[in-house]
């Protein structure tokens, strides 16, 4: 009898003991989300721009897997961050597939499944779900999505450098466009910066956050607006190493008209420098190269941080850019076609990685084609937790399949991929302005049903519709049957 109760406290012992390390071996989960990052601009692949210096952003590919034919569900923020965050295609709830898709009160987040796991969760940036903007009673807002903290701004853009409750009580318009200018929005108020850089800002808000929370799991999505516009708003020290000039920052008591906007208004500012024209070409480049150069070195300070902490091998880090390179800021997609707001490749294929030292395998390039979809299922098994949502989209980065069908609907194009096969409507220029010298126009510009065997033509610069007709009715109906079983009527 006492030999049957000393085997059963052990048992219970080793239970209990066995929960524990169950629970020790969550890792930490940090998911980088980078704004408008050209496909070449990445220089874990072979085929990057020699021009980037980003030896941080190496050390993720190094350290783990890079996806080398990965997908947003949209072209532009953020119907694109939606899907990332729910893993689910936005436009099965947003039927116009339009800018500013919002977040269903029944859609569940990455940020709910953790924090159902147990994790600590928090959000430091860009929050852009295209709906109530500067709001923080709404399902949008962070901390109504499962997130605990919330340190940033909830708009497309936000100003580099002018984050403090003086300037934008002095501005006639904070709020005036797709961007913004003033204190960062902070949990359920606010929190002003009289100095400091926004992405060093970001950065620095992170660092702190993994000192307090290293003894529990936490979910951190950093999300930084960098290599967004405005492009030339970088310390000077980039600028120094690309030769080119400091920009003046916006004064609201010196600001010349431009276009449609009213002298000092902030929007006029923003207009003038988000295109080619007061920025010339290879200048535009060395902006954007400079920019990219600080995100670079911002990443490399959070990453020696969680080395620091002991967290390295503990933490499981996502990098992924939350469209294409956009076709005003000097970002280079080659040999992709278009970039941000079409449906070419240019616009929705980007770059991902993913780095757990020890669990994920270092130096390694995957081809298979995967989705952002594919984050949120990654990371909610890797939490030992289980999907209750039966309407999910993605599927474990840990098991690509070869033959998927992905779907995009971006207002008036769509798009399908399966296999090597891709066929689309895509249509180029939803903005006017001129692009800048990276940019790779496409084939042609209208409507028509354009068909690609991407594993020959990555670039799309051959149109096979016409030479296979019986793969372009297949995927026409793939796609519209998609559609009719899964977009809310």
């Amino acid at each position: 009898m006492k030999n049957l109760l000393a085997l059963l406290l052990l048992s219970v012992l080793f239970s209990c003991k066995a929960g524990i390390q169950k629970e020790e071996t969550k890792p930490n989960i940090l998911l980088i989300v980078i704004d408008d990052l050209g496909y070449a601009d990445f220089s874990p692949f072979a085929d990057h721009d020699q021009r980037i210096s980003t030896p941080n952003i190496s050390r993720l590919g190094k350290s783990g897997t890079v996806y080398t034919q990965a997908y947003v569900t949209a072209p532009v923020c953020s119907p694109s961050r939606a899907g990332i965050l729910t893993g689910q295609n936005q436009f099965r709830w947003d039927k116009p597939a339009s800018w500013g898709p919002g977040l269903p009160e029944n859609v569940k987040t990455i940020a709910e499944y953790l924090k159902e796991a147990g994790y600590t969760t928090a959000h430091i940036g860009k929050n852009d779900l295209g709906r109530n903007f500067h709001k923080n009673d709404v399902r949008e807002y962070p901390l109504k999505h499962g997130y605990g903290e919330f340190l940033g701004f909830s708009a497309h853009a936000h100003d580099y450098w002018l984050n403090s409750k003086e300037i934008k009580d002095r501005t006639p318009d904070p709020y005036g466009t797709s961007a913004l200018l003033g204190p960062l929005m902070h949990n359920m108020g606010e929190k002003s910066y009289e100095e400091g850089y926004l992405t060093d800002i970001f950065t620095d808000e992170s660092i702190d956050y993994i000192k307090q929370k290293r003894d529990q799991p936490f979910f951190l999505t950093l999300s930084y607006s960098a290599v967004h516009h405005l492009i030339h708003e970088v310390p000077k020290k980039y600028l120094d190493k690309y030769n080119v000039k400091e920009i003046p920052n916006y004064d609201p008591d010196n600001m010349e008209a431009f276009g449609k906007h009213k002298p000092g208004s902030y929007a006029a500012y923003y207009d003038k420098y988000s295109r080619v024209g007061a920025i010339q070409h290879e200048d535009l480049r060395n902006y954007y190269l400079a920019n990219l150069n600080c995100l670079d070195d911002n990443i490399g300070r959070l990453l020696d941080a969680i080395k620091q902490q002991g967290l390295e091998k503990e933490t499981l880090i996502v990098f992924v850019s939350d469209n294409g390179g956009a076709p005003l800021t000097g970002a280079n997609n080659r040999p992709l076609t278009g970039g941000k707001y079409s449906l070419w490749e240019g616009g929705i294929r980007v770059p991902i990685a993913m780095s757990w030292p020890g669990k994920v395998e270092a130096g390694a390039i995957r081809n298979e084609y995967v989705s952002a979809l594919d984050i949120l299922p990654t990371l909610v098994e890797t939490a030992g937790s289980k999907i209750t949502d039966p309407t999910l989209d993605g599927i474990s980065l840990f098991n690509p399949d070869p033959n998927r069908l992905l779907v995009w609907k971006w207002q008036k194009t769509w798009a399908v991929r399966q296999g090597d096969w891709k066929l689309t409507n895509a249509n180029e220029n939803h903005w006017k302005s001129e692009p800048s010298a990276q940019y790779i126009k496409p084939i042609r510009d209208d409507f028509t049903l354009k068909l690609f065997d991407l594993s020959k033509d990555p670039g799309e610069r051959v149109d096979l519709a016409a030479a296979h007709p019986a793969k372009v009715k297949e995927l026409e109906d793939a796609y519209k049957a998609w559609i009719e079983a899964n977009v809310i009527k």
